[in-house]
């Protein structure tokens, strides 16, 4: 199996299951995980880069400015990305932000299209609309837009698009990411010490080991993702996405009872058919290629 496969399933997976971690420091504010993410994130990047001694590879990048521009955009929308799922699972949305990665892969194939030039076969288009009459029917009964959901798909969507076209690795990239993001963090979080109402060494050690396991749940799995998206097509990464929804989407249910109407099971319902009816029509096209990439490399075989 491809390599970029495999980081994005990896990816996908830590995801899936971060809610659990979330719900841990479900008392801990907001903008405090969400700085807190940045913080030990950034930190733990740091010295891997300085272990690697590829410190001059990052200050050479950030003397472009074509390069900040770029990573600049892909850390507002990563932050944005965060703090809106932080919201979600600790205020008890974790299905509808589930929801919301279950669009996603459906936005990252349009803007594969709008701005790549990513061609959809004909029976593509399909699942597509199937997938904006299920939103449509979800806003209906939610009785309000699911914003939740959208946001979540959208930012994610347009920060898988800015890593498909950004210049660095993926390490190097993540690294400019957060330190973009880490001097707003610090001051925040210092600036709550001053007030004294900080978090983190005022609560118990569980609590500041959690808060400080925020480096490796959040820098392994954008890792991995960053890798993914500059080796696969963004329709394929879009297409694996559904791993992280699918174990979020469990946990909300079956963990965490969150409300889930008859109603609401019609509107997923609706979703997941479009997702598997885009998966289906990739995967039969994807055999009918390899078929005749065999046949055009093996004559003989040809009847």
């Amino acid at each position: 199996m491809n390599r970029g496969i495999l980081f994005a399933i990896g990816a996908y997976l830590v995801w899936g299951f971060m809610p659990i971690w979330l719900k841990q420091i479900k008392d801990v504010p907001a903008m405090q995980i969400l700085s807190h993410r940045v913080a030990w994130s950034f930190m733990l990047l740091a010295l891997v880069i300085a272990t690697r001694k590829e410190w001059n590879d990052v200050r050479k990048a950030v003397g472009v400015k074509r390069t900040l521009i770029i990573y600049s955009a892909a850390a507002l929308l990563l932050g944005a990305n965060w703090l809106t799922y932080i919201i979600a699972v600790n205020s008890s949305h974790i299905i509808e932000s589930s929801l919301g990665y279950f669009i996603n892969p459906l936005v990252s194939v349009l803007l594969g299209v709008i701005f790549l030039r990513e061609r959809l076969r004909p029976w593509q288009w399909l699942p597509v609309g199937i997938a904006g009459v299920g939103v449509i029917y979800l806003t209906m009964d939610y009785g309000r837009l699911p914003w939740i959901a959208l946001a979540l798909a959208a930012t994610f969507a347009l920060y898988g698009l800015v890593k498909k076209i950004a210049p660095l690795g993926s390490l190097h990239g993540l690294m400019l990411e957060t330190a973009i993001l880490f001097l707003p963090a610090l001051l925040y979080l210092l600036t709550l010490e001053v007030q004294a109402v900080g978090w983190f060494s005022h609560h118990g050690w569980s609590q500041d080991l959690l808060l400080a396991a925020a480096g490796l749940i959040t820098a392994v799995p954008l890792l991995l993702f960053g890798s993914a998206a500059r080796s696969i097509p963004l329709t394929m990464v879009g297409l694996l996405q559904y791993i992280a929804p699918t174990c979020q989407f469990a946990l909300g249910v079956l963990i965490y009872q969150e409300p889930f109407t008859p109603a609401r099971l019609v509107g997923f319902i609706i979703i997941w058919s479009a997702l598997l009816m885009f998966w289906l029509e990739g995967y039969i096209n994807y055999r009918r290629d390899l078929t005749l990439a065999r046949r055009v490399s093996n004559p003989a075989s040809i009847p």
